[in-house]
């Protein structure tokens, strides 16, 4: 058998079958690693000796009561695990070991998952391709010359490569959601407060979560289902109920009203791949065959500024968050300087890569003194319109229907000399975490490039009402089991 392949319910049968151990499993996986790794490059650290150890406790006590006990998982590298290094794929946390577990973890370990590596990622998050990571770009598994989309791009690549079972990935602006299309994969990001924060190295605080990454829709019920809820150190987390997201993702979706934006599908729209749509569109006759409602009378007016209000907000969280890697508690420390300036300079100076200055330049000019109110402020302002166009149409529709990625995987590259080319990856995405509402891409079909010799994935979003998960799973469910 080929273990690495299963998903998580499927090795989870086996599992309860004594078919085979966690121990074969996970073995199963770093063999495969081992023999794709030179080419993907998903990993910064692998932890083989932790996760063999944590698998033979799993077998000794034999007690295989949730979907996630023994399964090897991937964690992106902005997530803090006692003991092990979190890097962030920043050269100024290089050595950097975390003291604690985060939440998401901690809530892991007691459903006894099992951690078989770290994986690469954009520097802080910041990016949509996994090029700016200090440790080097991840390859698409689809594509060695392509990328596997950012900046969730190592846990992306890890899961469709099946280097392990399924994987975290955190989500500030489409961050788990496009390199999950790009790779074939499914990714949800939740609701914001959905799941706790607590111990992911901060981006933008008032956008990032914390997601799955798995090769199904059931997998990521399942995953989110062992890390969500309230967290009290965490206080923007919500004491809403927990659904139950396994037991209500079976059933009809008679009557569903879908949502299609008119904005999403514009032809205004820069740089969208016509087999894109063309995908999307036809997983939309799908819904209508299943029958679901379809509305393609939604309009979100001010969607079009989600893209400019998130560059200004994300960047102005972002230079708040990292002026605490000053180079004097941890991380990278450069003593060579006359002044504490200089230290400050120096460390920050060799510590961060180009990607990361530049937005941190961004948000310190946007919050500084006489432009605080025309940047910051104002963005803040449109924000609360997107946030009512989204409201007005849900009070129409149960959900909306749009792309991922305006493209398929684009080549290693291909985009790096252009910042603003590269933003426009998440024209998609932003929306939700502008709004704070969970949605889900699932893969829809494959497209050849045009320069291209393989089929690359095409993904589909749903986006859902706020902590609305277990619909947008719902949805994702049927039309997943139609496509397969």
């Amino acid at each position: 058998m080929e273990l690495h392949k299963f998903t998580i319910l499927q090795a989870h049968e086996g599992l309860k079958k004594k078919e085979f151990t966690s121990q074969e499993l996970v073995e199963s996986c770093f063999k495969e690693m081992d023999a794709k790794e030179k080419n993907i490059h998903a990993f910064i650290s692998v932890l083989k000796e932790e996760a063999i150890d944590a698998a033979k406790k799993v077998d000794k006590a034999g007690n295989f009561n949730n979907p996630l006990v023994g399964i090897p998982l991937a964690i992106k590298d902005n997530m803090a695990v006692a003991g092990t290094k979190t890097t962030a794929a920043s050269k100024i946390l290089e050595n950097f070991v975390a003291p604690y577990d985060a939440t998401v973890i901690s809530r892991l370990k007691e459903a006894q998952a099992i951690f078989i590596g770290k994986t690469n990622m954009d520097e802080f998050a910041c990016g949509s391709s996994c090029e700016t990571s200090y440790f080097g770009p991840t390859k698409n598994p689809y594509d060695f010359k392509r990328v596997p989309g950012g900046s969730s791009g190592g846990s992306a690549a890890s899961v469709a490569a099946n280097e392990c079972i399924a994987a975290l990935g955190s989500d500030t602006g489409g961050s788990i959601r496009q390199p999950a299309s790009l790779c074939g994969i499914v990714g949800l990001k939740p609701t914001y407060g959905r799941v706790s924060r607590y111990g992911l190295l901060a981006m933008a605080s008032s956008l990032d979560q914390i997601g799955p990454m798995t090769k199904t829709v059931k997998d990521s019920a399942a995953l989110l289902q062992a890390i969500a809820g309230f967290d009290p150190k965490d206080s923007t987390t919500s004491k809403k109920k927990v659904d139950d997201y396994l037991g209500e993702i079976e059933g009809s979706i008679q009557g569903l009203r879908v949502g299609v934006p008119k904005e999403y599908f514009s032809q205004d729209i820069e740089g969208v791949d016509p087999h894109v749509q063309k995908a999307v569109l036809k997983s939309i006759e799908i819904f209508k065959s299943l029958g679901a409602e379809i509305d393609d009378s939604i309009s979100l007016p001010h969607a079009k500024y989600a893209l400019p209000v998130y560059y200004i907000i994300m960047p102005c969280e972002l230079s708040s968050n990292l002026e605490r890697f000053d180079g004097v508690k941890y991380g990278l420390s450069d003593r060579s300087g006359k002044t504490l300036l200089d230290d400050y300079m120096n460390s920050r100076g060799s510590g961060f890569g180009a990607e990361i200055r530049r937005r941190i330049i961004l948000g310190t000019y946007a919050l500084s003194a006489g432009y605080y109110d025309a940047y910051y402020k104002k963005a803040l302002k449109v924000r609360t319109l997107v946030l009512r166009d989204f409201e007005e149409a849900y009070r129409k529709v149960d959900c909306l229907i749009t792309p991922t990625s305006p493209s398929v995987a684009f080549k290693l590259g291909e985009k790096t000399s252009n910042p603003l080319s590269m933003y426009l990856e998440d024209i998609y995405t932003v929306s939700a975490n502008i709004v704070g509402i969970p949605a889900i891409s699932i893969p829809c079909g494959r497209a050849m490039p045009k320069d291209g010799k393989t089929e690359l994935p095409i993904g589909l979003q749903i986006m859902g009402k706020h902590f609305n998960e277990s619909l947008v799973l719902k949805v994702a469910y049927a039309l997943e089991k139609e496509l397969s």
